[in-house]
């Protein structure tokens, strides 16, 4: 599943495990899940707590609606 398929519940849920001490490898290997997948998803969470550089979740989303905006409105353009 990519990484978008993952509701924010299950994320959370993820990371509160990963925060009570258990190993990344071990906490993906019992979720079926890639243990890249939980790298990725706390970095972004040290982002969004400003503890690391990055673009927060927000920004991210922000970005994705302006992309496909001008996405849209080169299609019109095109037209």
């Amino acid at each position: 599943m990519g990484r978008r398929g993952y509701p924010p519940e299950f994320r959370r849920g993820v990371l509160d495990l990963r925060e009570t001490g258990r190993k990344v490898a071990d906490v993906a290997r019992d979720l079926e899940i890639s243990d890249q997948t939980i790298y990725a998803w706390r970095r972004q969470e040290r982002i969004d707590k400003d503890l690391e550089r990055g673009l927060t979740s927000s920004e991210r989303a922000e970005l994705t609606v302006a992309k496909k905006r001008i996405a849209e409105l080169e299609t019109e353009l095109a037209i």
